[in-house]
């Protein structure tokens, strides 16, 4: 069966995989270059007043009031225009990123607008929490059934992949796995994008260790703990055009940022980084690659939860950190910006360094 299969797909994707990763990267690269400034010119007069800066983060951040917001519009449009130019259109597995990406980030974009156009300080101005997390429940369960779909006939169905080789069958369980995966990815992101500069740097690293567990997917015998997946040759373009649009947006949101990525933006990132995860059957690989960005989602999530307890037990609710999330409360005890964003990312790098070890030998 799988001399069939191989013999059907051809080999024609080894020799071209990483030249479209490259010129994808270049295009994508050179679009937010290019149009960087023009588009930060029109979001500041389309948006006026730009984003309106929460009230749950610290006073330092009131000096960012009027930087416009939803750079993350024209981080898709770079991505979309690049994948398409160079990926192989009768590969799935493109189409279903790039679907994700645009999914989430919709849904990002109509949380924007909202409070935005509300020019409120509250959070809950945007989409309602229910409306939020229905909607990408609905994204996942389009994703995970044509993610399964790509799947190549010697794995098994509806299966994720654990270390050592280890393929579990998990039957409809599937896709409650690929919710907590692709929803878990996209509001880590989000709630990581909370200083200037931050996201982009502590993305790049995972995009990297995804970008290697690929190689890895299309190249028989590369690594022993990852499995050959030829439909994967179509995230070659797809991931050069996100690294080479996170990059070029970094230019612009590195602190002081001219513009905000928004949550148009960071979700779709995280929904893309989560089902290109199971397209490779990364998941594990992708969460511990991910992990400084795992840690800011759970102080966040330990914050509520400890304050929740602690008002219902002793009618006054205790807070674990000075601030959630986890940035904030370095803020809080004094450390720059800067200081937090730089050693977050050198976090992340060893993060992803410890992923790529378990990627060859887990």
């Amino acid at each position: 069966m799988l001399t069939d299969f191989l013999l059907n797909y051809g080999y024609d994707f080894f020799a071209s995989g990483w030249m479209q990763f490259g010129v994808a990267f270049g295009v994508s690269f050179l679009i937010m270059m290019i149009f960087g400034n023009g588009f930060i010119n029109a979001m500041r007069r389309w948006q006026k007043k730009g984003q309106p800066i929460s009230e749950n983060v610290p006073d330092s951040h009131k000096v960012k009031s009027g930087t416009p917001s939803m750079g993350g519009i024209l981080i898709i449009i770079s991505i979309v225009i690049s994948s398409l130019l160079y990926m192989k259109w009768s590969n799935p597995t493109g189409w279903i990123a790039l679907g994700s990406l645009i999914a989430f980030g919709a849904i990002g974009f109509a949380d924007d607008y909202k409070k935005i156009k509300s020019q409120s300080k509250k959070a809950s101005n945007g989409l309602s929490p229910k409306m939020r997390l229905g909607l990408e429940m609905l994204c996942v369960l389009v994703l995970a059934y044509f993610i399964n779909k790509t799947m190549p006939p010697y794995i098994p169905g509806l299966s994720v992949s654990l270390p050592f080789g280890i393929i579990l069958p998990l039957g409809f369980l599937y896709y409650v796995f690929a919710y907590f995966v692709i929803t878990g990815s996209a509001n880590a992101t989000n709630i990581t994008d909370g200083l200037d500069g931050m996201l982009s740097k502590l993305y790049l690293p995972v995009l990297i260790v995804l970008i290697v567990a690929l190689y890895g997917a299309t190249r028989i015998g590369f690594m022993d703990t990852v499995m050959f997946l030829p439909q994967a040759s179509g995230l070659y373009p797809v991931l050069g055009a996100a690294f080479g649009a996170v990059l070029g947006f970094l230019w612009f949101n590195s602190k002081p940022a001219a513009i905000f990525m928004g949550d148009v933006g960071s979700l779709a990132l995280g929904g893309f980084m989560g089902t290109v995860a199971m397209l490779l059957k990364s998941e594990i690989i992708m969460g511990i690659a991910a992990g400084m960005m795992v840690l800011i989602l759970l102080s966040s999530f330990m914050q509520t939860m400890y304050f929740k307890i602690t008002r219902r037990i002793t009618g006054t609710g205790k807070r674990i950190f000075k601030m959630a999330p986890l940035h904030h409360h370095f803020e809080l005890k004094g450390y720059t910006e800067t200081k937090i964003v730089e050693r977050f990312f050198i976090m992340s790098i060893l993060f992803s360094g410890l992923a790529l070890i378990l990627l060859k030998f887990a």
